[in-house]
């Protein structure tokens, strides 16, 4: 059974469409990222899932229940990090994620939970005391309350430095493992490259496309750069190199002492491309490999509307 179902779901606000026929799936089990630039509609697509608000047409399945008939199943079922989560600014950690707990009517272990987060030695701090890195593994151990089945993540990351980030991902792989399916939207996307095991690309409410980032890679026609250094650049090398199968484009540059050449070709023509290098009288010295980068694919899906990663959205 799918985690989440999503079947054609618009939604229009006056004269705004923000989401134009959205079809996803996302399987149980599975980390999911969800990208967009501003205004994309993630953020209307995570409240149709928690029906805050209902969709003009198509529907919407969470854990096998309908999002809109049956939200308190869902809600039960689901933790949620919202972006922009604000603390009490009174209340403790303890009594945070007591309050969930209660709210859920679940039996939590709280000392258990703050720990998972590393907030276990400020469990009694109130939270008005907290960085904003703190706040933000506050709110994780809120929506880790009752061993969720799903956890919807909005920007989980935010506020965090490295390692902060890194111990982010390493308890969403700790929940995954668990058995829970996270659905993971970020602006980061270093962050949902290194943990996501398939993502999805929302521009203008619509989905451009869903797959695994390698796959992505390999569509986008952007799967290696070769970078190499080589003894002598002729030009039967470049041109024996530009035949390869595989091979999208070759750029040669001869102006430094040891000529190099960038070599941007699927990943199985990497080694046929350097062997023909050799074999036409441009002998290698070194090479370095780099891979498109998830923020190169974002701007290729989104058909180049922003330069810059994309950036939190606001409730739209």
């Amino acid at each position: 059974m799918a985690a989440i179902e999503l079947d054609g779901v618009t939604k229009e606000f006056d004269a705004v469409t923000a989401l134009r026929g959205v079809d996803l799936t996302v399987e149980e089990g599975e980390i999911f990222g969800f990208l967009g630039p501003n205004g994309a509609g993630k953020s209307t697509t995570i409240d149709v899932l928690l029906d805050f608000v209902r969709p003009t047409s198509g529907r919407a399945t969470v854990l096998g229940h309908d999002a809109q008939a049956e939200s308190a199943q869902v809600r039960a079922r689901t933790g949620v990090l919202p972006e922009g989560f604000d603390v009490y600014d009174r209340l403790t950690a303890r009594q945070h994620v007591e309050f969930v707990a209660e709210s859920k009517d679940v039996a939590a272990d709280v000392t258990g939970l703050l720990d998972r987060v590393g907030l276990a030695d400020a469990a009694d701090r109130t939270a008005g005391d907290y960085s904003k890195g703190m706040q933000q593994r506050l709110a994780l151990a809120m929506a880790l309350v009752g061993e969720p089945d799903l956890l919807i993540l909005d920007e989980p990351t935010s506020g965090l430095d490295p390692n902060g980030a890194r111990e982010m991902r390493e308890l969403i792989r700790t929940e995954r493992d668990r058995g829970a399916t996270v659905f993971f939207s970020s602006h980061i996307l270093g962050q949902v490259e290194a943990v996501c095991d398939r993502i999805a690309i929302l521009e203008d409410g619509a989905v451009q496309t869903v797959d695994r980032v390698e796959s992505l890679r390999a569509d986008a026609g952007g799967g290696t750069q070769l970078h190499v250094t080589v003894e002598s650049l002729p030009d039967g090398a470049v041109s024996a190199v530009r035949t390869l199968s595989g091979v999208s484009t070759v750029a040669p540059d001869r102006g430094a002492a040891d000529p190099t050449v960038s070599i941007a070709c699927a990943d199985e023509a990497k080694l046929p491309a350097l062997n023909a290098l050799d074999q036409h009288g441009a002998p290698v010295l070194d090479f370095v490999t780099e891979e498109a980068s998830l923020e190169d694919l974002f701007v290729e899906y989104t058909s180049g509307n922003t330069a810059q990663p994309v950036s939190g959205e606001g409730r739209a």
